[in-house]
């Protein structure tokens, strides 16, 4: 972790495999942006292709199979779309791999690789909880806050591939950010569901309801199955925030001779992980586990993009070194 030498071939791959990454994840948005726009109405996942495999029945053709009926053009885009997102995983996690090889480290040391990790993160645990086909809509709204995340992380954050600098030679730092950053990953895809929860549960979705926008929500899943998505992404990683959380503070006692000293990322990290806290009591709780325990999980999500930011790159205090460079 303390070596200088740096693989510039490496590290050059690896900000091919970044760029090469957005490139096809902003393609795989719009491609599965077109389907959400103008798909229709299915009755069932399984309803697409009721004839396929059909036997006839006509006296003159006996035991003919007749084709299966071509799938409709906007679906045939979205799965075009959904297996650019799993390339775009994939090539973000060769930028991942790349960097930690060049830097002979773990890849995780400043701001843009933070950042990486965490868009992986939210990447691969979207890739499970959408992975049925009637969900393929909500990729849509995962990759737009992604798509932001890697832009700024990419345009305004990039470091170059360099030794992690002296306050981070630990061992407690592929564990401890490697941690957080999953649970955080993972919040982010909880955060979405949330947020399309209140919006499919709004006025929006009533059969009635005119206009474009509302047509377009009556096209995501059910609210119940967007409050399951959430619920299901926040008890996973809520116990895995927490653990990065104790273990950054078992780190701290190392480094600093305190386990905690209410520094502005610890505090707000903190603030973070009881804002979930509540959500989990609130979503068991009659009377809020619905709208309002879903107006919780979005203000866990605010205030994780708050921590993400704001106490990185404003406040002063002893993770200021954990910035851009």
């Amino acid at each position: 972790m303390n070596s200088t030498h740096i693989d510039a071939g490496l590290a050059r791959y690896s900000d091919w495999a970044f760029t090469s990454a957005l490139i096809v994840l902003v393609i795989a948005l719009l491609l599965l942006a077109v389907e959400l726009a103008y798909s229709r109405a299915r009755t069932s996942a399984g309803a697409e292709l009721v004839s396929a495999g059909k036997v006839s029945a006509d006296s003159a053709t006996p035991g003919v199979v007749l084709a299966a009926p071509r799938r409709p053009f906007d679906e045939r885009v979205g799965r075009a779309g959904l297996a650019l997102v799993y390339l775009g995983i994939v090539l973000l996690a060769a930028c991942i791999v790349f960097r930690g090889a060049a830097t002979l480290r773990p890849p995780w040391g400043n701001m843009y690789e933070f950042i990486n990790l965490t868009c992986f993160a939210g990447l691969l645990a979207a890739a499970v909880a959408l992975r049925r086909p009637q969900y393929r809509s909500l990729w849509v709204f995962v990759l737009l806050p992604v798509l932001i995340l890697l832009t700024i992380s990419g345009r305004w954050l990039y470091a170059t591939a360099a030794p992690v600098m002296p306050a981070l030679q630990s061992y407690w730092l592929p564990i401890h950010v490697s941690v957080v950053s999953i649970g955080s990953g993972v919040f982010l895809v909880a955060g979405v569901a949330s947020m399309l929860f209140l919006v499919r549960s709004s006025r929006l979705s009533d059969p009635d309801a005119p206009g474009a926008l509302a047509r377009m929500v009556r096209r995501l899943p059910d609210a119940q199955t967007l409050d399951r998505i959430a619920y299901r992404t926040t008890i996973f990683a809520f116990p895995v925030f927490g653990f990065g959380v104790i273990f950054g503070a078992i780190w701290a006692e190392g480094a600093w001779g305190r386990y905690w000293g209410w520094d502005p990322k610890e505090t707000v990290s903190f603030v973070a992980w009881i804002i979930y806290a509540a959500y989990l009591h609130a979503r068991s709780t009659a009377g809020w586990r619905d709208y309002k325990a879903a107006w919780i999980n979005v203000a866990g999500f605010v205030a994780m993009i708050f921590n993400l930011f704001f106490v990185n790159l404003v406040t002063v205090g002893l993770h200021s070194y954990a910035g851009v460079g």
